[in-house]
């Protein structure tokens, strides 16, 4: 089992294809490429932390579409759903990861050199310590395995680390 993160995938909605610059021709062709990519990176039994803004029209329609057991974070357009807005995994190896839809400057333990993921900006937000956007509209509309999210990490600088006082 795998763990993987994305965010912003903005189903059914038209106008993100313009607003995002996004390389898709229609809505359907958007839809259906994000599914695909989704499908070709994800198993059955990994897990998909998805962290908001997924679908903009029924999300039924997309039902049995998408490979893995998907979480949800609530996002800014995700008006009519009961999850959290936030969710703090705790991992092995002492990694430790605040999910949310929103970008933050200081998480829990951010000062100890633990992660942070976001969406909502579709890319227009630098990283920030040890923080970043892993919205599709990153990441060539597929989600984010955990193992790149580690090795995306491992290049970024924490702004504040205690562990070495």
């Amino acid at each position: 089992m795998r763990i993987f993160f994305t965010s912003d995938l903005h189903l059914d909605h038209k106008n993100i294809i313009r607003l995002s610059n996004r390389p898709f021709s229609s809505v359907e062709e958007m839809n259906e490429e994000i599914i695909r990519r989704h499908n070709t990176i994800v198993g059955e039994n990994d897990t998909v932390y998805d962290l908001g803004d997924r679908y903009f029209g029924n999300p039924k329609k997309y039902d049995g579409r998408f490979n893995g057991k998907l979480i949800r974070i609530k996002g800014s357009h995700d008006h009519d759903i009961k999850e959290p807005r936030m969710i703090v995994l705790n991992l092995e190896n002492d990694i430790s990861i605040t999910l949310c839809h929103y970008a933050m400057r200081s998480w829990e333990r951010s000062h100890y050199a633990t992660w942070h993921l976001f969406g909502h900006h579709h890319g227009a937000l630098e990283p920030y310590g040890l923080s970043f956007d892993i919205g599709v509209d990153c990441w060539d509309f597929y989600p984010v395995s955990l193992e790149m999210v580690a090795r995306k990490m491992a290049t970024l600088k924490p702004i504040v680390d205690y562990r070495k006082k």
